[in-house]
């Protein structure tokens, strides 16, 4: 970091810094269900993402069942079986995972970290997460609706899609999940609005954009990326809507149905991998940066070190975020391409790789030499740098042309994604909530169970997705109801997936753990003080814990630091917090 001399950062005069009206409830219902706090909301979008979720869990447990023991649950049919991986899906990586970061810690943590006292548009927040509860609605609904939800995939691909032939693609159910994702993302732009605004106009005084947490970056960055990706996945949910409800042919070629010539032509399927892939890769940063926002503070804080590299750990999010909208057509090798576009895509790829390398380098530098406190928070950061890591390599087979090839439609491709996607950002939301519970409630999470939690959860993961690499290299093939008599399937791979379904089961037993103690911890937790993690970020310095509404009572914080003094020669504590007045003991001199 830059030393900026103290006298750069004065006292904050009224003159400089303008009050915010907030808007105060009159009751119960304006305070707690329509609320315009930032941290409400936050907690809204919070539960009704973790309920989704497990949603999901127990439609992975029906899968698993299915793949772990062919026709023994006789009312898991082909139909079914189709309509829960689509469900799974789509729940997981739109529903749960962008939510909970952007929705949940992205509207808990930026007002606090930045010392704003609230969203710059707190009735459009609100309107935001009502608007999302409405998206997860419609798509349940789907399960009630004449033929069920849509069985397409969580991809949507047409034709297929929209056929009857597909659960769901002539009934109800492909028409709920595309208004679902359209009414999502309008709810998702207004939240995003709200956090890039924020970030950059609500600032305290002396929080400079290289002073910002990089939790804040994180969010920040992949919120700016979902309002240029998301547009691609409506637009692609409008036009599948009309060939599906009005018979248009955006997505649809000349096609025989069952031996019947539709009366569509003309249309492009590989227009809608296009749209879908160009939201879909952006999608896995825009849960990722987060992450690695997260994990980069919750790394330095438990570790007791500042962050190495903080300014190439901010060009590294910036550059994946920008490099993510190059590398779509990699999810397509197989669809198609003039080799050309193979090269390009292979190339950017493995591009992309470099900058998520660096942030991986300056983790594990951090860590050197540092007082590593292995409570609940760093475990699940651990774990998540070594399951990122294992996911990443993988990536860099599947993103070469001549090995996705033969692996596409694999199970090692299922591996792979859940790996990155799944399991790595899985680990950072629980090291998160385990992290921050004692801000939002003032209690502690039990220990022990955090640890039973920790240990089941990842080692069972593992238990999961490892084996799953070697049914893809057997030639496994994904979203296969079951498999039958295939001379090339070894009799190793059966007894595989009934120990990858046992896993399964256990690992998803675990979670139930976890919302015990979240629960239990809000009466008998330990009270947890203003700073129990002797932080230095702005959240953790709030007068009272958890925070008011307006966050800061009578004045504003004012920053003179960066987010990572931590361990400074000299100093009479192990960490100096962000608002904290005075020179750095060995320089005179102020990290800006």
């Amino acid at each position: 970091m830059v030393d900026v001399p103290l006298g750069h950062v004065g006292p904050a005069h009224t003159a400089d810094v303008e009050d915010v009206e907030l808007y105060h409830p009159h009751s119960w219902v304006t305070k707690y269900v329509f609320s315009q706090d930032a941290k409400v909301i936050a907690i809204q979008y919070s539960l009704t993402a973790l309920t989704v979720g497990l949603i999901a869990l127990v439609l992975s447990w029906l899968m698993r069942l299915q793949l772990g023991f062919p026709g023994v649950f006789t009312f898991i049919d082909a139909n079914a079986y189709y309509q829960f991986i689509t469900m799974h899906g789509m729940m997981m990586v739109v529903y749960v995972l962008t939510a909970l970061f952007l929705g949940g810690f992205g509207n808990y943590l930026i007002p606090l970290m930045v010392g704003a006292r609230d969203m710059v548009f707190p009735y459009v927040n609100m309107l935001s997460f009502w608007v999302y509860l409405l998206a997860v609605l419609i798509l349940v609904a789907s399960f009630f609706a004449p033929g069920g939800p849509t069985g397409a995939g969580w991809t949507l691909y047409p034709p297929q899609a929209i056929l009857s032939g597909t659960p769901g693609g002539q009934d109800w159910g492909i028409i709920l999940m595309l208004v679902s994702l359209m009414v999502f993302i309008i709810g998702f732009t207004m939240g995003g609005l709200n956090y890039v605004v924020t970030v950059l106009q609500a600032r305290a005084r002396g929080m400079t954009l290289m002073r910002m947490p990089l939790t804040v970056w994180g969010i920040f960055t992949a919120s700016f990326m979902a309002l240029l990706a998301f547009p691609a996945l409506f637009v692609g949910a409008v036009m599948m809507l009309f060939d599906r409800a009005l018979g248009t042919s955006f997505f649809m070629p000349a096609i025989v149905e069952m031996g019947q010539a539709l009366d569509r032509s003309g249309g492009s399927p590989l227009l809608f991998q296009h749209l879908f892939w160009f939201f879909g890769h952006p999608e896995v940063y825009i849960v990722a940066l987060p992450a690695f926002g997260i994990v980069s503070d919750l790394i330095s804080t438990h570790a007791r070190r500042n962050i190495f590299g903080y300014r190439m750990m901010v060009w590294a999010l910036l550059a994946i975020g920008a490099l993510s909208f190059i590398v779509w057509a990699h999810h397509m090798y197989v669809s198609g391409m003039n080799p050309y576009f193979g090269f390009f895509f292979a190339t950017t790829t493995l591009i992309i790789a470099i900058p998520t390398a660096i942030k991986v380098y300056n983790w594990i530098l951090t860590l050197w030499r540092g007082n590593i406190h292995l409570n609940v928070p760093m475990l699940f950061a651990l774990a998540f740098i070594v399951t990122f890591l294992n996911g990443g390599l993988t990536g860099l087979f599947l993103g070469n042309v001549v090995v996705d090839v033969p692996l596409s439609d694999t199970m090692f491709v299922v591996a792979h994604f859940h790996m990155v996607m799944g399991v790595a950002p899985i680990l950072v939301i629980f090291g998160a909530i385990y992290h921050w519970y004692p801000k939002v409630t003032g209690r502690m999470l039990n220990d022990t169970l955090g640890k039973l939690h920790f240990w089941v959860t990842f080692l069972g993961a593992y238990a999961i997705f490892f084996p799953m690499h070697y049914l893809g290299l057997m030639g496994i093939p994904r979203r296969y109801y079951e498999m039958g008599e295939m001379t090339f399937v070894p009799p190793s791979t059966h007894t595989l997936n009934a120990f990858i379904t046992i896993a399964a089961l256990v690992v998803g037993a675990a979670q139930l753990v976890f919302v015990f103690n979240l629960f239990w911890s809000l009466r008998h937790g330990r009270a947890s003080g203003g700073n129990p993690w002797r932080a230095t970020t702005l959240e953790w310095q709030t007068p009272e814990t958890p925070p008011p509404h307006g966050n800061w009572g009578k004045d504003l914080p004012v920053v003179y630091r960066w987010a990572y003094d931590y361990s400074v020669p000299g100093a009479a504590e192990d960490y100096i917090p962000q608002n904290q007045p005075g020179a750095h003991p060995a320089t005179g001199m102020s990290h800006g």
